[in-house]
């Protein structure tokens, strides 16, 4: 009897491990999905102006490298992408004024986008969902 327990805590131990890891492996799935559409989005809507490596322009526009202003900024972040930002703007302790227009993009790559340059240029703030874009986007002023 005592070895059919074993058995069935071994069984049940390597159950448990195959799901943690199964877990582990989808949100890192959609880690990769996010990020890999995400730069996809940025080339083709953000990189002209703010750079191939997130560096901005001189005192035009600002850079995307400061992880400061990205995670004290986050719920904000799908505001400024959906609707545009015009006025001055501190980013690094430097000051840019003008306007960057109104994306046009979708909830979905507002997202990805967001995880990309959260995870790019110095910057490791994990995944940006379609529903945390949402539920910021809800709160726009």
């Amino acid at each position: 009897m005592s070895k059919l327990k074993t058995v069935i805590a071994g069984i049940l131990s390597v159950t448990l491990l195959v799901m943690v890891a199964s877990c582990v492996n989808n949100s890192q799935m959609e880690f990769n999905r996010y990020y890999s559409n995400g730069s996809a989005v940025y080339q083709t809507h953000c990189q002209n102006c703010h750079g191939t490596n997130g560096e901005g322009l001189q005192g035009l526009i600002p850079p995307l490298t400061d992880s400061t202003y990205l995670k004290t900024n986050k719920n904000i972040l799908a505001c400024i992408i959906k609707n545009g930002v015009k006025g001055k703007i501190t980013v690094g302790n430097k000051q840019f004024e003008g306007e960057m227009p109104a994306s046009g993009l979708a909830p979905v790559e507002i997202a990805q986008v967001l995880t990309y340059i959260n995870n790019s240029f110095g910057n490791k703030s994990g995944t940006f969902t379609t529903e945390d874009v949402n539920a910021d986007l809800g709160k726009c002023n």
